[in-house]
């Protein structure tokens, strides 16, 4: 099933621990973890362990939020300053055109 894994992983971090750590409070296996980590899949049984173990509701972590790393966000609000600025300046193109013609 799909787990948000960035939601697992800031959790963990923000108790100090490594996966190591985790898996061995969750009575899982490393790999597990990694798993859920990397590749946001995880058991039934898994998510239960790691909702009860870092005090998450199922919910939460039932629904991955699409979040951007800071430098792939900084590259989305780029890219889209140039679209409205491109956007603006046919904008702008057509209206001078169209006031030609006229």
């Amino acid at each position: 099933m799909n787990i948000d894994g960035q939601l697992i992983r800031e959790s963990r971090q923000a108790r100090g621990w490594t996966q190591q750590q985790l898996a061995e409070v969750a009575t899982l296996s490393l790999r597990t973890v990694q798993r859920v980590e990397n590749q946001n899949m995880g058991s039934n049984e898994t998510v239960s362990s790691l909702c009860a173990v870092l005090e998450l509701q199922r919910t939460k972590l039932m629904e991955p939020q699409r979040r951007l790393e800071p430098s792939a966000y900084k590259q989305y609000l780029l890219l889209l300053s140039i679209f409205v600025a491109l956007a603006a300046g046919v904008g702008i193109g057509i209206m001078g055109t169209l006031m030609v013609i006229d």
